[in-house]
């Protein structure tokens, strides 16, 4: 293996894990408070995003793992499409 991939491959990037997304009105957002539930347009059933980048790598569901939260890969991008999402 060529010396400038074994580094990428021993980068650390940020990955998202996106649950939803909504728009709100800036007065809105003012309002928030401690407490304060926001409803998102996802089914609890349907998958989640996994971001590198901005850009979608994977798929899954979320999962309890002791006290924590994990994410069950459910469908991985191909190998091309995880290193563009690491382009930036």
């Amino acid at each position: 293996m060529p010396t400038e991939l074994q580094t990428i491959l021993k980068l650390s990037v940020p990955l998202i894990v996106q649950i939803g997304q909504r728009t709100m009105r800036m007065s809105e957002v003012v309002s928030l408070a401690p407490g304060a539930i926001l409803e998102l347009s996802k089914s609890v059933d349907e998958d989640l995003q996994l971001l590198v980048n901005n850009k979608p790598v994977a798929r899954g569901s979320a999962v309890k793992v002791g006290e924590n939260f994990g994410v069950r890969i459910s469908a991985v991008g191909s190998a091309q499409d995880r290193v563009n999402a690491m382009k930036g």
